[in-house]
């Protein structure tokens, strides 16, 4: 379909809970495309719809060659952590050691509103919740110990990209996706 403008940290949309979806149509499925074309340009190996102001619990992955998507994920996390360093497209260049659940399974539709689960460990396991948290309004490094966390933030802040304004992103109008912004 086509590679849309990735919202960057600070926009408002990061931090908005999104919405579930609620109809699998042909709206979704471009969405879908959508997500997974940005995702592939950037390159990625995550994506979710608030990162393109489109506020709906979908999210795309491009991890060890499979390439995929989850529609209304919910999570079962083992209890075992590792710590490794996490990146995000909302913040590029940036990469910093954060704590996720060794394994996931996730379960939720595809597109079409068909039900999939989703296991993986490691890396999967890490863009599985990183994407997620996305969908709910948390950051990666909202998962780090405070001092991490005030360094990763005197990186963003020195980031060139910090405080560039928000794309803007029209919004259907026969839908406007729950809360895009």
């Amino acid at each position: 379909m086509a590679v849309k403008p990735i919202r960057l940290f600070g926009d408002p949309v990061l931090r908005t809970p999104a919405e579930p979806v609620t109809d699998f149509d042909k709206e979704l499925r471009n969405l879908v495309k959508d997500l997974t074309d940005t995702m592939v340009d950037a390159p990625g190996a995550g994506l979710a719809a608030p990162q393109l102001g489109v506020g709906l619990r979908v999210f795309t992955y491009y991890v060890d060659d499979v390439l995929g998507h989850v529609v209304n994920p919910t999570l079962d996390l083992t209890e075992e952590q590792e710590t490794g360093d996490e990146g995000c497209l909302s913040l590029p260049g940036l990469a910093f050691p954060t704590p996720r659940s060794v394994g996931v399974v996730a379960k939720g539709f595809n597109m079409h509103g068909e039900p999939i689960t989703l296991e993986g460990t490691h890396l999967l396991a890490r863009c599985v919740q990183h994407e997620t948290d996305h969908l709910d309004g948390i950051l990666f490094i909202d998962r780090m110990d405070p001092e991490q966390r005030k360094a990763a933030m005197k990186a963003v802040r020195e980031a060139e990209w910090f405080g560039d304004p928000a794309p803007q992103v029209k919004a259907s109008p026969h839908r406007t996706f729950g809360k895009a912004i």
